[in-house]
């Protein structure tokens, strides 16, 4: 091995506060040979565990192995954040060319016929009882056994071989379907010349747009910048109707042909996929998925979406007949479409409940909301204080540092914010760890949040949305999950559950939004410092179950969708990208999900979860971490709510252990049973009468 030059960042741990790595110093040229560097140390140390002669033991095996991969973890978790923050041709060429590399090396490691040998026979001892472990180890040893054979360790050589094209293959698809949408998504953008077509548009909406035209060398024009989901944030507010329907269009046409069609990737992804899953001996990609995540079994995602499907639907119709009967009054004779929606759902919300989102946007702006009710919340029921690190830099000057300190003044994690929107960056909002926490490796945290609001020109304020709102609680729900990781194993750290867990501390996190001792701190007229009316706020909480049906239903079109791609067979998959579209319309018709005015959250050609993130079959995850999560919520309130008590038993029974043990007993050491769904049902609207 040719050991990495001492002067790349990456060849030692950085000396920053907390490991934060040195972006001053980094450089797009060291990415590259730190992969190759790091891929290559790591093959070497997993050779020297296997090649010993010294019988297993869990320090010489499992414990060793836990402290390979160094240099490849740190370039590794700079580089995935840094490309889906703020992506370069340079970078997208380095992935280009190392996603297989790393694919390759993956397999290269699950499928080491001798280290599986090793910790196969660690299994043995502790099944017979020669080897007694304590509980993380234990669960440590057990995902490890797991792991190496369902990465085929244990097929034969001809089998193994296809397996490593796949894999190396798919890598490749996945990564270049991030690539194409996002440029599909930046060449989608709708450009408004005529001012009046933003009619409703608020004044630094408005603003923005102008400012991103500028960006793009349209000076005196309007651009309205799209985010990954079908439903974009201004149809809410657009009065124009032909301007709604372009937006949408734009929004849900997104890979369809053209420069930056993503069918035939994500149909060659599908088939290799489930070529993959018969390999191993599962009957479709799905239940490959399923069968290794808490809900245990594909044929339990079909019984949990199926059963949310009428009374969804039913509910999405009642709320239609409601916006069908505004809009008909501005339009006679019109037939209720996606486009619009939201705006008339925001209408007869105003009319019935006197709640005018637009009215409250001056009372949302960002810094406040971060600080005061982010940061409060988590001081209110953890413990936890921030403060600024204005000497430290992050990846991008839009990047805000804090550092987060524990109860009793300990200095815990830093915290990286990243909440503007930009060209570079991929669509939605989410967590990236660059330093994972790990008592044996003696790591603390360092994790980032990504939102995409759009930035306003300068000195002007950023002004959100009630659902930007829950979102920035949301993604620091996954934030705390890695803050308060107080777990020995790496492998182990913060959000490193199963896949259909992974949203449960951050759904629960999004209660605290709504809660009146947070809300009353955050909700701040921007120029006049008044509070919120009382009224309003009252308001806003009655109205928490407001569009849940439309919510539940485009919610179940895209889980359903990735369901229905991810349970054919080799030879069922579509050969042709003129069949995508077909293909989708019999699959929510079959599902009875199929609702003209509410089209799913995402359709397959921009369904970025599932065709090059990590949620492939696992979309359902969202839903089925919201019972988890429903039910913790009954719990607080069982409990009186916001106390410090509540925070301390959910820290020390869920968030703290990370992956160090089943997902579903963390639960049920907090809750003392197994899940309940009736709460979700009640929250969703999806029980009694309602439904």
């Amino acid at each position: 091995m040719t050991p990495l030059d001492p002067s790349n960042p990456f060849a030692a741990p950085s000396v920053l506060p907390y490991r934060l790595p040195d972006y001053a110093a980094i450089r797009e040229e060291h990415y590259l040979p730190a992969f190759l560097a790091g891929m290559a140390e790591q093959r070497d140390e997993v050779a020297a565990i296997t090649s010993t002669a010294e019988p297993p033991t869990v320090e010489n095996t499992l414990v060793a192995f836990e402290r390979t991969g160094r240099v490849l973890e740190r370039v590794a978790n700079v580089f995935c954040n840094q490309l889906s923050s703020d992506a370069t041709p340079a970078l997208e060429a380095i992935e280009e060319q190392v996603a297989p590399l790393l694919a390759a090396h993956h397999d290269a490691i699950w499928l080491d016929a001798a280290l599986a040998a090793r910790v196969e026979e660690l299994g043995r001892q502790a099944d017979e009882g020669r080897l007694e472990l304590e509980p993380d180890t234990a669960y440590l040893l057990e995902r490890r056994r797991v792991a190496h054979r369902r990465a085929g360790a244990g097929l034969a050589d001809e089998a193994q071989a296809r397996l490593r094209e796949i894999n190396e293959r798919l890598t490749t698809l996945e990564a270049r379907f991030g690539r194409t949408l996002l440029a599909a998504t930046n060449a989608a953008a709708v450009l408004v010349a005529d001012e009046d077509e933003l009619a409703g548009l608020p004044d630094d909406a408005k603003a923005a747009a102008a400012a991103a035209a500028e960006r793009h060398d349209e000076p005196g024009a309007f651009l309205i910048d799209l985010i990954l989901p079908t439903g974009q944030p201004v149809l809410a507010q657009l009065e124009n109707r032909t301007l709604r329907r372009r937006v949408f269009e734009a929004s849900s046409t997104r890979g369809l042909g053209g420069e930056h069609d993503t069918r035939p990737i994500l149909l060659e992804t599908v088939a290799l996929r489930a070529e993959r899953a018969g390999l191993l001996g599962y009957a479709h990609h799905a239940d490959y998925v399923a069968s290794d995540l808490t809900i245990h079994g594909a044929d339990a995602v079909a019984d949990l979406l199926g059963g949310l499907v009428g009374p969804a639907v039913a509910n999405a119709r009642a709320e239609a007949a409601a916006l069908q009967q505004a809009l008909e009054h501005d339009e006679p004779g019109a037939d209720l479409e996606p486009w619009d929606w939201s705006f008339y759902a925001q209408r007869v919300r105003r009319e019935r409940r006197a709640l005018d989102e637009s009215a409250m946007r001056p009372y949302l702006e960002l810094d406040r909301v971060v600080e005061q009710g982010v940061f409060r919340a988590a001081n209110l029921v953890f413990g936890l204080t921030f403060a600024r690190r204005e000497d430290l830099t992050g990846y991008h000057p839009d990047v805000r540092v804090y550092e987060v300190f524990d109860t009793d003044g300990t200095p815990r994690a830093l915290f990286l914010h990243d909440p503007w929107t930009r060209d570079s960056k991929r669509g939605g909002a989410w967590m990236n760890n660059l330093v994972d926490q790990s008592r044996l490796l003696d790591e603390r945290c360092v994790v980032v949040n990504n939102l995409n609001i759009p930035k306003p020109p300068p000195g002007e304020p950023t002004l959100l949305t009630w659902d930007e709102v829950t979102t920035l609680f949301h993604e620091f729900g996954h934030a705390l999950h890695a803050i308060f990781s107080d777990v020995r194993y790496p492998s182990q750290s913060g959000t490193a559950v199963p896949r259909d867990a992974v949203e449960y501390p951050s759904q629960v996190n999004e209660m605290w939004a709504w809660e009146p001792e947070v809300l009353r701190g955050f909700a701040v007229h921007r120029v006049t410092g008044e509070p919120m009316p009382a009224e309003w706020v009252q308001t806003l909480l009655d109205a928490r179950q407001d569009g849940e049906g439309f919510a539940t239903t485009e919610y179940l079109g895209a889980a359903l969708l990735d369901q229905a791609w991810h349970r054919l067979t080799p030879d069922e998959v579509p050969t042709s990208p003129d069949d995508v579209e077909a293909f989708e319309r019999a699959a929510l018709e079959r599902a009875g999900i199929a609702y003209g005015p509410v089209p799913p959250r995402y359709r397959s050609t921009y369904f970025n979860h599932v065709f090059s993130g990590g949620y492939s079959a696992g979309y359902y995850s969202y839903i089925w971490s919201e019972v988890l999560d429903a039910d913790t919520v009954t719990w607080y309130g069982e409990h009186g709510g916001l106390r410090r008590e509540n925070g301390d038993a959910f820290r020390a029974k869920v968030l703290s252990r990370g992956g160090s043990l089943d997902a579903l007993q963390a639960f049920e050491d907090l809750r003392g049973r197994a899940p309940d769904i009736a709460p979700l049902l009640a929250r969703r609207g999806l029980a009694g009468p309602a439904a």
